[in-house]
């Protein structure tokens, strides 16, 4: 049988063989990921159709595909799978002295796990039988390690570093002199990146504007609320995040320009909130969006980034889930970043840039004392939004941080 590549939103038009899993003559059940296909914004991944083996590869690792071309030839049958049973029947015969129950588990965890979703937990450094399989007879999928990984970062609140991007045939080692370098192409999504982070600096004429925020009422209230706030919605935390997608809500609804996007010589002003959070991943930075986010609760906003986070890492974010968006919001603090300038992304007319929190000295009535306060950076276009606009938008996003009750009751 053919294995064809997927059929390509109508944005997309051809995609690039990222890595061959499997070679030919190679044996894989069903299910098992065969190939990822790259394209402008996301990974797809072809799984294959049935137990068997690939028999040959038509397009190679960095090729270009177009939409349900034929990609490699697939030959169904029972006797691979039987080999691969008796392979599995011979290994657990020969450690058969081993502690029985314990291989047992090990061996119901491995098996009930995708190749795909090994390689992650091993490079997360977290055991398979540990996770809860949510496929099919208990199968644990890519998924479900990202979801694992997630969850230990959140419990030790830390950021997970990101995941090194695998060598491939398509690297090529080149000495010079006694040193050695390495040519990688530029990935699809990279350089989709490129095109249009060059684009909005040569098409827009944008200006920035920063301010700084005392982040210690917003830092004093998730402390007090946290436990009670993960226990009622099902363990989900209280970042900071929520409070300035609903913030920046509240600022949008002031100032609509900033929520404004330019089509020629027209203004289109958005009647809704969509907000594109920026999530960094090994491939490259993507912009998944909420959507309706002046509907949303705050535990409600936490979730969706906490959902685009998981599947950004592993992979799984969908044209869909990256379409759109009226504004969006870049958090460089969590990598460190005491300040920087957000590029826009078009045809968006406003990014909100947010930056460490650090412990610094401030005058307050009169008197010296230590707060944590954080530097936020409005890049806008010039084009649509005025100076003393952009100015009072962050002095509005400001205003409502350090008093997170301005949010609830609108003020």
């Amino acid at each position: 049988m053919e294995i064809k590549a997927p059929t390509f939103p109508e944005s997309i038009s051809e995609g690039t063989v990222a890595v061959w899993h499997k070679r030919p003559g190679e044996s894989v059940s069903r299910d098992d990921l065969l190939v990822d296909i790259e394209t402008d914004k996301v990974v797809l991944e072809i799984v294959a159709p049935a137990n068997g083996q690939l028999t040959s590869i038509l397009k190679d690792e960095g090729e270009i595909v177009l939409s349900e071309e034929t990609i490699a030839e697939f030959e169904a049958g029972s006797a691979v799978a039987a080999a691969a049973e008796s392979s599995a029947t011979q290994a657990s015969a020969t450690e058969g002295t081993a502690d029985v129950g314990g291989a047992a588990e090990i061996a119901k965890g491995e098996a009930s796990a995708s190749p795909a979703a090994r390689k992650l937990a091993d490079e997360g450094g977290i055991a398979i039988a540990s996770i809860a399989g949510s496929g099919k007879s208990g199968r644990i999928t890519k998924d479900d390690v990202a979801r694992a990984l997630s969850n230990e970062d959140s419990a030790s609140g830390a950021t997970a570093p990101p995941i090194a991007a695998p060598a491939t045939v398509m690297d090529e080692m080149t000495p010079v002199g006694e040193r050695v370098e390495r040519r990688v192409p530029m990935t699809r999504l990279r350089a989709s990146i490129a095109r249009r982070l060059v684009e909005a600096q040569q098409t827009a004429a944008m200006l920035s504007t920063f301010n700084e925020v005392n982040m210690l009422a917003l830092m004093t209230m998730r402390r007090r609320y946290q436990e009670e706030f993960q226990a009622r919605h099902n363990g989900t935390r209280l970042g900071i995040m929520s409070f300035f997608v609903r913030a920046s809500v509240e600022a949008l609804k002031r100032f609509p320009a900033v929520n404004a996007s330019l089509d020629g010589n027209d203004i289109i002003y958005h009647g809704y909130y969509d907000i594109g959070v920026a999530v960094g991943t090994d491939r490259g930075l993507v912009v998944p969006v909420i959507r309706d986010a002046d509907a949303l609760s705050f535990a409600q906003v936490e979730h969706q980034i906490n959902d685009y986070g998981t599947k950004a890492r592993s992979g799984k974010l969908t044209i869909e889930d990256m379409t759109g968006g009226t504004f969006t919001i870049s958090n460089g603090g969590v990598f460190g970043s005491l300040l920087s300038t957000p590029i826009l992304n078009p045809p968006q007319t406003g990014i909100l840039g947010l930056h460490k929190i650090q412990d610094r000295p401030i005058v307050m009535e009169g008197e010296v004392v230590v707060r944590p306060l954080m530097y936020l950076a409005l890049s806008y276009d010039h084009r649509l939004i005025d100076g003393q606009e952009a100015v009072r938008f962050l002095v509005t996003i400001k205003e409502l941080i350090e008093d997170p009750a301005r949010i609830l009751l609108e003020l």
